[in-house]
């Protein structure tokens, strides 16, 4: 199991102590433990889960000291430990284990896993609060206890949910419920989840919450203030700098605090006695992490949750199949509102397509902003702000010719052309380069707008509502909130603002463009953004109206109007069963050039029953025009795609992480990127 740096022995001489160290080496072919002799000037600082620099292949390496040990398992000369970086157990032993399954769940290496679960030391923060000074800051936090003097909540929203109270008294009971949570629409989530923390520590555990952006985080930070008090828990996010977020990284490893709220990067953190992992919102694009091996934050807390027996919530306003598959499956209950709640809590959504439009607009269907839409926010700008959801940041995202239709193209690299503001010249979306107005195909200037932007929209809604003040919140500048004052607020999707009270109506311009995106998810991810945006909105005996411009006659925009995101869900999971479409299967993308790919797949064991799809064109390769005209493509990347059963779903990773490390020990062998269950391919 254990390696050597020099093919190391028995720790005779001197009868030396053994520390079994995982180097920070990201080659397949190496992920395993490393036998090193402890001197004795480093006998009291080199402990269990401590940074250290070992010797490593002739150069100096940084790693994670596991275990110590009175002998090694293989023969020949121990090489010794340079030194200790320092004496801080950061490496817990949860943390490892968890590290560990990540990485054989995606195919990847422990040390990969491993800068992604530890951040950065920094010395002054840690020196802040040396461990000889933690005796009585609560570093081995109590197996019992009362949570730090903090007593059970009541269930305050939680009593809308026929289970809510049930749940919370499980967890401060220490049991270990698990479940998919449907929202409620409005703003009392991050109440919910303060509540549910706050049981949770009743009961002696800690919690971890992960949420996906700063805005989310700033919400739930300010209700856990709220619910346990000052003190009581820290928020972990990038944005706080890396001293002041290693040092609150450190208070959570030392057990100082247990109830942690933050993002992506959170989702390691070495919570004292773990109870409770929450995720909000698991769609989010931005729960993926986009390194290497490309874990998804859902994945992580499940495992979590999974290997430490603790309980797990799911939640947000929209159902993702892959929670749909843990309800299916017997790992989690649905937690949810019974109808005449959701109807009481809802706004009131009309598709701006129905029949009952149609007889009044006969332009329902094909104006970008039919009468209803228009209507509705003319009748709400009375009580109070407007959102207006535009999928496509920019001003006109895409032009074509005024006279034949062609979509116009760069003539330089047939890149996609676009206009960046009112009065700027079209450019090419991929080499910048002016593009000019003349049409490649018929030869005659003058463009149209094929799809428009928040900035667009926004100069179009100021002509139509010349009295409201309009507010534009995208990325060039996000808007945190709004006041109650009327308002017209154009947002690109999870950049929406809060209003004050809720919005009065809100407008989901452009339903086609999301249907339309060429992936598996676009139904999925599509009523996850509606959901969003309209959970923004007064619940509809306070006036709110939600009008979402889309064929009223899709399932997804049904599931919308009825705010019913469970059935949905069930639905397009039976149908990815049907289909062996994630998460029905588990699939594995390999990626790079066609002859390493191909070598990889033929090195392979892999399990039985597994299709091999493609190889196929990667997507982000060099080639951005047609594939065909171009003299060479054999060293273009390519992509393949291997889909096995569930069951399978370790074995299948199993063996191409062993015939990725078969390559790496080559050196002459190109790169091959291996990526488990993600959640876009396309």
């Amino acid at each position: 199991m254990a390696g050597s740096a020099k093919r190391g022995a028995k720790a005779a001489a001197g009868h030396l102590p053994v520390a079994r160290v995982a180097v920070d080496v990201s080659l397949p072919h190496l992920d395993r433990p490393f036998d090193y002799l402890v001197p004795e000037k480093l006998a009291e600082e080199a402990v269990p889960g401590c940074r250290v620099r070992v010797r490593f292949a002739g150069r100096l390496t940084g790693g994670f000291l596991l275990q110590r040990a009175e002998a090694s398992e293989h023969e020949g000369k121990l090489a010794f430990l340079e030194r200790v970086v320092s004496p801080e157990p950061v490496l817990t032993p949860d943390v490892f284990r968890l590290a560990r399954a990540v990485a054989d769940r995606y195919g990847g290496t422990l040390a990969d896993v491993l800068r992604l679960a530890i951040p950065p030391r920094h010395a002054a923060a840690e020196a802040a609060a040396p461990p000889a000074d933690r005796a009585g800051l609560g570093h081995t936090p109590s197996e019992g206890g009362t949570g730090q003097g903090l007593t059970a909540p009541d269930p305050g929203p939680w009593a809308r949910y026929p289970a809510g109270p049930s749940f919370l008294t499980a967890l401060a009971g220490g049991r270990v419920p698990r479940a998919a949570w449907s929202a409620l629409p409005g703003p009392h989530w991050p109440d919910e989840l303060a509540r549910a923390a706050a049981a949770t520590a009743a009961g002696g555990r800690g919690t971890l919450i992960v949420v996906p952006d700063a805005r989310d985080l700033g919400l739930v930070d300010a209700a856990l203030a709220s619910v346990l008090g000052p003190g009581r828990h820290v928020s972990l996010a990038a944005g706080l700098g890396p001293a002041e977020r290693y040092r609150r990284w450190l208070a959570v490893a030392r057990g100082q605090v247990r109830v942690v709220a933050g993002t992506r990067s959170a989702m390691f953190a070495p919570v004292a006695r773990l109870g409770l992992v929450v995720v909000w919102d698991d769609g989010d694009d931005l729960h993926a992490e986009p390194r290497a091996p490309y874990p998804h934050v859902r994945d992580v807390l499940v495992l979590r949750a999974h290997q430490g027996r603790g309980a797990a919530l799911l939640g947000g306003f929209a159902r993702t199949t892959e929670v749909t598959q843990l309800v299916a499956s017997g790992w989690a209950i649905a937690l949810t509102a019974d109808r005449p709640t959701v109807r009481r809590w809802a706004p009131r959504i009309t598709a701006a397509g129905d029949d009952a439009e149609l007889a009044r607009d006969e332009a329902a269907r094909s104006a970008r902003l039919p009468g209803l839409a228009l209507r509705t926010a003319r009748e709400a700008l009375g009580r109070g702000p407007v959102l207006f959801q535009v999928p496509r940041r920019g001003y006109i995202a895409a032009v074509a010719c005024e006279r034949c239709g062609e979509r116009a193209r760069c003539p330089a690299c047939g890149g996609p052309v676009s206009l960046p503001g009112a009065q700027a010249a079209p450019v090419c979306g991929w080499c910048g380069r002016p593009a000019g107005t003349q049409c490649l195909r018929c030869g005659q200037p003058g463009l149209r707008a094929l799809v428009v932007g928040a900035g667009r929209t926004a100069e179009e809604l100021g002509r139509a509502f010349p009295a409201a003040n309009v507010l534009t919140s995208g990325r060039n500048g996000v808007i945190a909130e709004v006041g109650s004052a009327p308002a017209v607020v154009v947002a690109t999707p999870g950049a929406e603002p809060r209003a004050d009270g809720g919005y009065a109506a809100a407008v989901l311009l452009d339903g086609w463009a999301l249907l339309g995106r060429a992936s598996l998810r676009a139904a999925e991810e599509a009523l996850r953004r509606w959901l969003n945006a309209a959970a923004l909105v007064r619940p509809a005996a306070g006036g709110g109206a939600v009008v979402v411009v889309a064929n009223a006659a899709l399932p997804v925009v049904q599931a919308l109007v009825r705010w019913d995101p469970v059935t949905y869900a069930e639905r397009e999971l039976a149908e990815r069963n049907e289909l062996r479409f994630p998460p029905a299967i588990r699939l594995a993308a390999l990626t790079g050039p066609p002859d390493a790919v191909q070598e990889v797949l033929r090195a392979a064991d892999l399990p039985a029953g597994a299709d091999v799809l493609g190889p196929v064109p990667a997507a982000g390769g060099e080639n951005h025009g047609d594939l065909e005209s171009r003299e060479d493509t054999a060293r273009d990347p390519v992509r393949v795609l291997v889909r096995t059963d569930r069951k399978n779903g370790t074995a299948l990773a199993t063996a191409l992480r062993a015939a990725q490390a078969a390559r790496s020990a080559r050196k002459d062998a190109g790169g091959v990127r291996l990526q488990l269950d993600a959640a876009e391919l396309l």
